[in-house]
């Protein structure tokens, strides 16, 4: 469980660090070209959101892999 959940944070977490760069250089993923459509603002939380969220379920998931090899 701690692997699966490890993989999903990375890629959300990775998915947001790339969104932002390329918003910066005026690309977006497709996947998440519907979150400028409630406003710059809300785009940028959004973003921040999945760059968090994929952080934590990240170290939650490298800390219970750690666990259960204990």
């Amino acid at each position: 469980m701690g692997k699966t959940l490890s993989s999903i944070g990375g890629f959300l977490a990775l998915a947001g660090i790339i969104s932002v760069v390329l918003y910066f250089i005026g690309w977006n993923l497709r996947i998440l070209l519907w979150i400028d459509s409630w406003g710059t603002s809300v785009g940028w939380a959004i973003r921040m959101g999945i760059t968090v969220v994929g952080l934590v379920l990240f170290v939650i998931g490298w800390v219970m892999g750690r666990k259960q090899k204990e």
